[in-house]
């Protein structure tokens, strides 16, 4: 990844978008160490959930569907 898509809520003055910021960009950091890089449409729904937009459940239920219907590229 080349650019961290949650920097900018990681300075946030809002504490609940600093924390989900935070804990997005550590969950997409250690499936790099995997060699793992994140779908735009994963970091778009990670963005929904940081701003606020949908739950944590609605964002890993709507990511969840969207890789079931991917094959898996290994």
């Amino acid at each position: 990844m080349e650019k961290d898509p949650f920097k900018e809520y990681l300075r946030e003055s809002e504490p609940d978008k600093a924390h989900k910021g935070y804990a997005w960009s550590t969950a997409i950091g250690l499936q790099a160490v995997d060699g793992l890089k994140p779908s735009k449409y994963l970091i778009d729904t990670a963005i929904q959930n940081i701003e606020g937009k949908i739950t944590m459940k609605e964002a890993q239920s709507l990511i969840d569907s969207y890789y079931e219907k991917r094959p898996v590229h290994l």
